[in-house]
């Protein structure tokens, strides 16, 4: 099961940063935003996207001992969103020892 997460948080990273990327160099988000926010949809999953980044940073914030890693997490998690999130992740499972599983990814706080 472990192998199979980092598989799959490996492939969703690398194809979300491929998405913001290719999207950075269509479209300015700065230049576009006044047409953006001026849509329904865009200002429910903006509130949407916040919700998920506070779900995810509790997790964070309960597995981080050092308030400097709790900040920065916090930082790359609202400004990166899903790249951060993968990115926390993918370090959760490449942390674990061969023999810890999903309790452990979950559970054990880092030192």
């Amino acid at each position: 099961m472990i192998t199979f997460l980092k598989i799959l948080f490996s492939i969703v990273f690398v194809w979300v940063c491929y998405v913001v990327i290719t999207t950075c160099l269509q479209s300015n988000l700065f230049t576009e935003w006044d047409f953006l926010g001026s849509i329904p949809w865009m200002r429910a999953t903006l509130w949407d996207f916040y919700a998920n980044v506070l779900v995810i940073y509790v997790w964070v914030y309960y597995k981080e001992k050092h308030i400097a890693l709790k900040v920065l997490w916090l930082i790359l998690l609202v400004t990166l969103g899903s790249i951060a999130s993968c990115a926390y992740v993918l370090v959760q499972l490449f942390r674990l020892k061969p023999n810890e599983g999903l309790k452990e990814l979950f559970a054990k706080q880092n030192g």
